[in-house]
């Protein structure tokens, strides 16, 4: 539980087949609000508690916002599945009210930040939202755009389980989820940081049949090409790791998704995206090592700083001249625990990579090799399974059902810094 500064506001949802529903918004003012905020959504397994990326906006006068998803973390209520959803659309009440409560409170600004499940949460509502002007940027942080498994498990058994999960929704998936990624967090093992065990244990909760469908449902939404008309920023790890007990290296690797997956679908969100690979990053590239996330935080506030902020102080602008053509209840004592016009230009989508070597990119006319992954994890916030080399970055699977994706225009690329101590 947070304390002051922060405070929470829990958002009444009415009820679902298991009986009420809530969010809850945590919430944290700047000193010297500009008009701007953030709005974070975390991933499967998880909840709120980096603070330190609060700290991170707060300081450059954006508020802050945390939004615990209905059956996580602060929002999981005893009689419910934990972290558990039919559609990812389920979200979008929550997200809506969020919106209107954060504008209500003064931010004419949005830059939603999404993590993994979150990332893809927020993508497929900022797609569904585009001509609200409700969103003016987004931050993906290592977002959950492709299963970690073979091809085979991918695509004909997730259909398979998905078409289970209509019938059968509760029905849990017959796969173990590995702990090696919350070994690499948590400060009782090989990590830095502390949290709630309840809310995020090491090992994740059951995946259910009906979640996996609405995954996969998004996540074919994504491939098939989304029109987020605002910039984005997508950053994650240059490696994956893949072993099902600790190692070393999964201190300097995302040990949960294929980092490959993220790269080939980033052009399929929309028009302006920004690529960005961090040597050493683990899965929420905001718990690296102390190294990782400098580099990560100056990437993000350059970025923040030359496409949303830049873009506000353009709307804010005198207009040229004609010839020139142009049910919830209140925040709680502090928490424990306009229209933007839609880019018309050509497809931008810039990489820097933080590695020795640099980013490649996915062909514009053509699939990449076949997926070599042993995992048979499909969950998304939980670790692969085995395979030969374990920090590897597997390459995105060839399928005739997937379409290619557009071509990549790659900025210059910059050399890494050694990571400090893994987190």
């Amino acid at each position: 539980m947070l304390g002051p500064p922060y405070e929470s506001q829990v958002l009444d949802l009415g009820h679902d087949d298991e009986g009420p529903v809530v969010a809850t918004l945590v919430r944290r003012r700047a000193a010297d609000p500009g008009g701007r905020a953030v709005l974070y959504l975390h991933g499967f397994v998880d909840y709120f508690f980096q603070t330190h990326l609060a700290d991170f906006f707060v300081a450059r006068g954006w508020d802050f916002y945390a939004l615990d998803l209905r059956k996580y973390g602060r929002s999981l209520l005893p009689h419910q599945t934990p972290n558990f959803c039919r559609d990812l659309s389920d979200y979008f009440p929550e997200l809506d009210e969020a919106a209107r409560i954060i504008r209500a409170d003064g931010n004419e600004v949005l830059l939603v930040n999404g993590h993994s499940t979150g990332g893809l949460v927020a993508a497929v509502w900022a797609d569904a939202r585009r001509d609200q002007g409700i969103v003016h940027g987004i931050f993906l942080n290592s977002p959950f755009f492709d299963l970690n498994a073979p091809w085979l498990v991918r695509r004909p058994l997730a259909a398979a389980v998905a078409r289970i999960g209509r019938r059968a929704p509760y029905r849990t998936v017959p796969r173990n989820l590995s702990a090696v990624y919350g070994q690499s967090l948590h400060a009782d093992h090989h990590g830095e940081w502390r949290y709630d065990l309840a809310w995020k244990p090491l090992a994740g909760f059951p995946v259910r049949a009906g979640w996996l469908g609405a995954i996969r449902t998004a996540q074919r939404r994504l491939r098939a090409g989304l029109d987020i008309p605002v910039p984005i920023m997508l950053a994650c790890s240059t490696r994956t790791f893949r072993g099902s007990t600790w190692h070393e290296s999964a201190s300097l690797a995302d040990a949960v998704l294929d980092v490959e997956h993220m790269v080939r679908w980033a052009p399929r969100l929309g028009r302006h995206v920004t690529l960005v690979r961090l040597d050493g990053g683990l899965h929420d590239l905001t718990l690296s090592g102390p190294a990782v996330r400098d580099r990560l935080f100056s990437e993000l506030g350059r970025w923040v700083d030359a496409f949303v902020v830049r873009d506000d102080a353009l709307r804010d602008a005198p207009a040229a001249p004609a010839s020139v053509p142009a049910g919830r209840r209140p925040f709680a004592a502090p928490a424990d625990g306009t229209s933007v016009p839609r880019d018309r230009s050509p497809d931008r989508t810039a990489t820097r990579d933080h590695s020795p070597a640099p980013a490649r990119t996915p062909a514009p006319d053509r699939t990449t090799a076949p997926d070599r992954t042993t995992d048979r994890n499909p969950g998304p916030d939980r670790n692969p399974a085995p395979a030969q080399d374990r920090t590897a970055a597997a390459p995105a699977a060839r399928t005739a059902a997937d379409p290619p994706p557009p071509p990549a225009r790659t900025a210059a690329t910059s050399p890494a810094a050694t990571p400090a101590d893994p987190g």
